[in-house]
């Protein structure tokens, strides 16, 4: 499966490419391609390209992403793809492709120039050349190499890695909570003013224009949910409003939906200090991702939905610690940071030890990968005179050695699953560090939201005990 993304790019080409070709994130450049261009050269021919044409300005070069999903590729296939996609949807372009591999999904980065080698034209990228070619074309690819794809069917109903991503895992977006909102906010509404008003409630910030746009107080950008589903444009709003009237006059749907009645938060008498505080949060976030809490919900805590896993991390390692104190959590992490030390030192001593073997140890892995090479000798192949004088050298150097083969291989084993060893209680304890951390940064915030969602409660129940 292969998410994917273009951009369009007016800064400096070389910029662009230098990036996609970073050794760190393509194993030494082995995994990079080039199409109608030489490497080394790339920059200058698509530059040269734009002066001959004479389409110096506007937009540089496009820049296309595709992400493939973790565990699903290897990086040489998504190489393949990349290259495919380029000689059937970019014939005539010149092209840099390079795959990444730094982080747990391999993406393949492809820049190409904005303008055609062989036609002169520009490159035109928009909605319609995405999902008709760019996408079109990632999807067949991806099926003829027995990948899988996000969605099939209407292009519109794309949606992105990350929140597909989400979804598959049960977890909440705030698309869907805004989904959510609406058809909740559609459902009550008397007519669309109504519905404003209910959404605004909510905490919800409204963008009126050709299309309406929502968003949480805080949020940057303001999402339109009509451009996926016309039921959310303000003219199928009004017309799922106005069908429920309908519906509800003609008496086949009831005036008030049956929803969970909400049930105030009863503290547990087993947990203090901590633990409790993170019940509570827990449950109040429990809460918002089932759509039961209280009218008027922050819209801070909505955002706090998206950490739901954190806080529960969290919560876990309290427990299992046994903190319930701030005076604890400091003691705990007094202790952590000693055994840190203790084990950056250890760690320390292993890589001095590791060093002052490194000739024989290397001597030892040219010599076992090496030792067919003596064979091919013999028979009178040329071509690898330089791993056999590798060879030669690394056993001469094991022969002199007074530490006899198997020992050393021993000592060398032992040494390298120390360290593995090492590291491995050093990554969980700078792991018990950070949570430390991130819990004494927490909980005055979650104190704060927690007070405020109480006496927004008390105001909802002492209203309704007033119009009783």
């Amino acid at each position: 499966m292969a998410v994917t993304k273009i951009l369009a790019r007016k800064g400096r080409l070389d910029v662009g490419i230098r990036y996609i070709l970073n050794g760190e994130k393509t194993e030494d450049n082995i995994l990079t391609a080039y199409q109608n261009c030489d490497p080394g050269h790339a920059c200058r021919q698509m530059l040269d390209t734009k002066r001959d044409c004479g389409r110096e300005g506007g937009v540089q070069y496009y820049h296309l992403i595709q992400s493939f999903q973790p565990g699903e590729v290897t990086p040489e296939l998504a190489l393949k793809i990349a290259k495919a996609f380029a000689a059937q949807h970019l014939a005539g372009y010149e092209a840099v492709m390079a795959v990444h591999v730094d982080k747990n999904h391999i993406h393949a980065h492809t820049i190409f120039n904005s303008v055609n080698a062989e036609t002169g034209r520009k490159y035109h990228s928009n909605a319609r050349t995405y999902y008709q070619q760019v996408r079109a074309i990632s999807d067949q690819l991806c099926r003829e190499h027995g990948l899988s794809v996000i969605l099939e069917g209407q292009p519109t109903k794309a949606v992105s890695y990350i929140e597909w991503l989400r979804q598959s895992k049960g977890q909440p977006t705030f698309r869907s909570m805004l989904d959510a909102d609406l058809r909740e906010a559609i459902e009550d509404a008397n007519d669309l003013g109504h519905f404003f008003l209910l959404m605004e409630h909510s905490g919800y910030e409204i963008k009126h224009g050709s299309r309406l746009g929502f968003r949480l107080h805080g949020q940057e950008r303001y999402i339109v949910p009509g451009r996926k589903n016309p039921q959310f444009t303000e003219d199928g709003i009004r017309a799922a409003i106005e069908g429920n009237l309908d519906a509800i006059a003609a008496g086949t749907k009831p005036v008030l939906a049956y929803r969970t009645p909400y049930r105030p938060y009863r503290k547990h008498p087993k947990y203090r200090g901590f633990l409790a505080l993170y019940i509570h949060y827990l449950y109040l976030l429990g809460n918002v991702r089932q759509r039961q809490y209280p009218p008027r919900m922050t819209p801070h805590l909505r955002q706090e939905v998206m950490k739901f896993e954190g806080y529960r991390e969290q919560f876990a390692f309290l427990r299992g610690q046994g903190i319930t104190t701030p005076e604890q959590l400091t003691a705990f992490q007094t202790r952590t940071e000693e055994t840190l030390a203790t084990l950056t030192k250890r760690r320390t001593i292993l890589n001095v030890r590791k060093k002052g073997r490194r000739e024989l140890y290397g001597a030892l892995a040219d010599e076992a990968a090496l030792e067919p090479v003596q064979a091919c000798f013999e028979m009178g192949l040329p071509g690898m005179e330089e791993e056999l004088a590798r060879y030669q050298a690394a056993r001469e150097m094991l022969d002199q050695c007074p530490i006899p083969r198997e020992q050393l291989t021993e000592e060398k084993v032992a040494l390298y699953q120390q360290l593995a060893e090492v590291n491995r209680e050093i990554r969980a304890v700078r792991k018990q560090l950070t949570l430390c951390k991130e819990i004494r940064e927490n909980a005055p915030q979650m104190e704060r939201e927690i007070q405020t969602v109480e006496n927004k409660t008390k105001g909802v129940n002492r209203d309704e005990r007033g119009r009783r």
